[in-house]
């Protein structure tokens, strides 16, 4: 509820996919080419070509239907979209409209704890648009770039079952996330790989629905949330003044933290849709169905469960390993060895290595780090034979460099000190050094011990098992 008014909102998500050619030619799909430089006659819409549909964009589809628990249909047909705009140069996209590849399906997303199940229309598949661009240098002229023409999209449309915007933020994420456990798209979001169109309604509790609105082209999740946010406002606000909501195309701009009318809402039938002439049936036989399916890995949501499950971890925590497919391939690597608990793990993912990924604008694959190398850091401060502080020396090295964590220890010099004899020879040194943090020990100033603690650790160069260090030093002040 906002403002006394229910929120309906439905997401029109499209997703690049990362075929190697496009969807019905053989030129690159790759992104950040010279302009016009990946076009032929087939994507430039020349007259008399005819295209040839790339059977892996069918496999991705299927893939993705099958992880948001689609019915997957056999037998499908393209159709012919048909609108005018200068980035489409056919004026008609390739796409589907009654019989999409896979539809009826559901996702569930974890929103502040609780589990939702958002409902899953239709996925089908479809080609990409080209791109305008807009510059001062053109004196006033948008180019084109057909690059972008024929490059294969899938449309997951949502059914309208979510009610807030972290709603739709958490199913965007999971989206996201599942993408990349399937490896079907980069999901780079500032090069438009995977974007929305969001569809806001509001109502009083016990009415229809209300009119909606689309918002087209959202290009990062933050930006859903702030445009839903406002187009809940602006509808509310015509709404009380005694307005009603045009049902339109509206454009986020996000810079000025507005939306702003472009068109009326087009209906399907406007699209004048009939059957792709120049495409045969998709037809895909059961068996490669139930292949494709069998390839699905374990996805982030069944992750979340099982780390917390299992492991026993916070569910922040679970989530955030879980929703990076490098991050979750590191731990389960790590876990697959049955040596240490989960935490011993965690504390360094979550920790120094999320830290050092940040600050230096990097992914898992760019480090060095691993399960291996990670295992054996944790054994050594688990054994007790180099501190925590050894271990960040180390753990900042096998970041960048193939070298032995052992290797390290010595080469470092970072082999903790648990002699007991040396130990109290440091001990015995320190607080001679320091009558007055006994006395002021002895009079119930508990804090002198970790001073003195402290101390010892110097004299010894960080060298010194603390542990054993403020036992000794703890029962050598009993002792006075």
């Amino acid at each position: 509820m906002v403002r006394g008014y229910e929120v309906v909102i439905g997401l029109e998500t499209h997703a690049e996919l990362n075929t190697d050619s496009k969807i019905y030619c053989d030129c690159k799909n790759q992104f950040g080419l010279e302009v016009n430089s990946q076009v032929c006659p087939i994507c430039m819409g020349m007259p008399g070509t005819l295209p040839t549909l790339n059977e892996k964009v069918v496999d991705y589809a299927i893939k993705m239907g099958h992880a948001l628990n689609c019915h997957i249909n056999r037998v499908c047909k393209q159709d012919r979209k048909n609108y005018f705009y200068p980035d489409l140069p056919k004026a008609y996209q390739i796409s589907q409209a009654e019989v999409p590849l896979c539809q009826n399906g559901y996702v569930d997303i974890l929103v502040d704890g609780e589990e939702r199940r958002i409902g899953i229309t239709r996925i089908h598949i479809e080609e990409d648009a080209g791109k305008l661009l807009h510059s001062d240098k053109f004196h006033g002229c948008s180019l084109v770039d057909l690059n972008r023409c024929g490059v294969p999209l899938i449309e997951i449309v949502s059914e309208p079952d979510m009610r807030s915007s972290a709603e739709a933020k958490a199913y965007l994420e999971t989206l996201k996330s599942i993408l990349q456990y399937l490896d079907i798209c980069d999901c780079k979001m500032e090069q438009g790989s995977i974007r929305c169109d969001v569809n806001v309604s509001v109502h009083k509790p016990g009415e229809p629905f209300g009119t909606r609105s689309e918002m087209k082209n959202v290009n990062s999740f933050s930006a859903a949330v702030r445009g839903i946010d406002f187009e809940i406002n602006r509808q509310i606000d015509i709404l009380e003044n005694g307005g009603t909501i045009e049902q339109e195309t509206r454009r986020w701009d996000d810079a000025k933290g507005e939306s702003v009318s472009m068109r009326s809402k087009e209906d399907s039938q406007d699209y004048r849709y009939f059957p792709e002439p120049d495409l045969l049936t998709i037809v895909v036989e059961q068996e490669r169905v139930d292949k494709l399916k069998e390839d699905i890995p374990e996805l982030p949501n069944a992750k979340l469960l099982r780390y917390v499950k299992e492991f026993g971890l916070a569910q922040k925590d679970a989530a955030f390993i879980a929703e990076s497919v490098e991050l979750a391939t590191l731990f389960d690597s790590c876990m697959a060895k049955g040596r240490f608990p989960a935490k011993s793990y965690t504390t360094w993912i979550l920790g120094d290595f999320i830290k050092y990924l940040n600050d230096n604008s990097k992914t898992v694959s760019d480090t060095k780090l691993n399960a291996d190398n990670l295992t054996e850091l944790v054994e050594l401060i688990e054994n007790k034979t180099i501190s925590n502080a050894g271990g960040k020396k180390i753990f900042a090295v096998i970041l960048e460099q193939e070298k032995s964590v052992k290797e390290l220890v010595d080469e470092l010099g970072l082999a903790q000190v648990s002699d007991a004899s040396a130990l109290e020879a440091i001990a015995d040194k320190v607080l001679a050094e320091n009558e007055k943090s006994i006395h002021d020990y002895k009079n119930g100033k508990t804090n002198a011990l970790g001073y003195l603690v402290g101390q010892c650790m110097k004299a010894s160069r960080g060298k010194a098992n603390p542990g054993m260090m403020k036992e000794i030093v703890l029962n050598k002040l009993n002792n006075m």
